[in-house]
């Protein structure tokens, strides 16, 4: 399979009105739920009721100037930056090693200190990552010898990424960047003689990662026997699915049951979609669905239709990204998944996953503004490589 249609510029689209409306739809919905589920548990723990909702507008002009950078910068240009987001994302990381740079939460060192905010550096290596691999399919596209092609760099990457991912005790971004990557590396046309090994080396890999760690181990007992742990490790999970039943099909209101809603230990995070559940109802799931998977099919369509092989695989990275860490989030808050950690896009408090999450829709934005200059070097490429010079002018190769 590979993205890349063959069509000629002039039949690309400049602008997908639906791409940006249903972006910021996702964007507003999210901070209204945070606006609604963390007053309580903000005045109980900080003194202030608004102060997740301001830590979010903050982190949400910081992703804003991010989006601005990605959708107006050329590709070419943001190809030529690469090395320098792959460095940042690598001493990123090397950071939450440092004690004096680092915080550590939990028995786990996975954000650096800033002098305005904590950040998080795996949030960052998700965009990396995927543009990393869209840059080194696009050139593996352009070697016409089969036999020439490889992925090992791509590999190389990968392994380099998540191992850093792993140092940090973040087993759930590591192993979602993984997938995404083996993802990513089906639609690109790689050869399965690289993909399959890779893969079935990784399942023991992570049994292992499991296996280790008694918190982790204790999670999947809690989610195989869930009625066994409800007062400790699935009270959480308990709490949000109480919520969800009681919001029934039109919902509870906004601001009725807030007092259950904060029985949810820090229901801002990674549960705060039971908050929307409760006070919206089922109809409010299936505009939140609506609402998703348009966002989703309009990216995926910029994906197939775009005539640069880089915007193509990094848009689809990005979507996919966006898309699965989502249903990975509700699957764990429904209770269909063991607990992950993983933040729900648009809706989790926290910065990080805020900013980059808007930087990422800020590539798939320039991707699908289709801006002629971002793609002068790849036509000039395509031209050179389908055509010789011959007596008669250009011939086909």
């Amino acid at each position: 399979m590979n993205l890349f249609p063959e069509k000629p510029l002039t039949d690309y689209h400049k602008t997908d009105t639906g791409l940006m409306v249903s972006m910021i739809l996702m964007w507003g919905i999210g901070l209204f739920t945070l606006f609604i589920c963390s007053g309580k548990y903000g005045e109980n723990v900080f003194g202030n009721r608004y102060i997740f909702v301001q830590r979010q507008l903050f982190a949400s002009l910081v992703g804003l100037a991010g989006l601005v950078f990605f959708a107006f910068t050329p590709l070419s240009k943001l190809r030529r930056l690469l090395p320098f987001f792959v460095l940042i994302a690598i001493i990123g990381c090397l950071m939450t090693f440092v004690p004096v740079l680092s915080e550590e939460r939990n028995g786990a060192r996975r954000w650096i200190k800033l002098p305005f905010m904590r950040f998080q550096p795996s949030e960052f290596v998700k965009f990396t990552f995927v543009l990393f691999l869209a840059n080194l399919f696009d050139k593996n596209e352009r070697i016409y010898n089969e036999e020439e092609r490889s992925v090992f760099p791509a590999v190389v990457g990968m392994l380099v990424f998540i191992v850093l991912i792993f140092a940090q005790k973040d087993f759930s971004t590591g192993l979602f960047i993984f997938l995404v990557g083996i993802l990513m590396f089906f639609m690109s046309g790689a050869r399965l003689a690289w993909i399959l090994p890779f893969g079935l080396l990784g399942i023991p890999f992570m049994l292992m990662m499991i296996l280790t760690e008694p918190y982790r181990v204790s999670r999947l007992a809690a989610f195989l026997r869930p009625d066994k742990f409800i007062d400790t490790f699935n009270y959480q999970n308990f709490a949000s699915r109480r919520a969800i039943s009681t919001g029934g099909f039109w919902g509870q209101g906004i601001g009725a049951g807030l007092e259950r809603l904060n029985s949810i230990p820090e229901v801002q995070a990674d549960y705060i979609f039971a908050g929307w559940t409760e006070a919206m109802g089922f109809i409010g799931v299936l505009l939140y669905f609506a609402i998703l998977f348009t966002f989703a099919y309009k990216a995926y369509k910029c994906a197939v239709t775009c005539p640069d092989r880089f915007g193509s695989y990094g848009t689809f990275g990005c979507i996919s990204i966006i898309l699965f860490q989502s249903l990975a989030n509700l699957g764990v808050v429904c209770g269909l998944l063991p607990t992950t950690g993983i933040p729900l896009p648009f809706f989790s408090a926290g910065g990080s996953s805020m900013i980059v999450t808007l930087c990422m829709c800020g590539f798939m934005i320039n991707v699908a503004r289709g801006d002629g200059d971002s793609y002068s070097d790849v036509q000039k490429i395509k031209k050179e490589d389908l055509f010789v010079v011959g007596e008669g002018g250009y011939e086909r190769i």
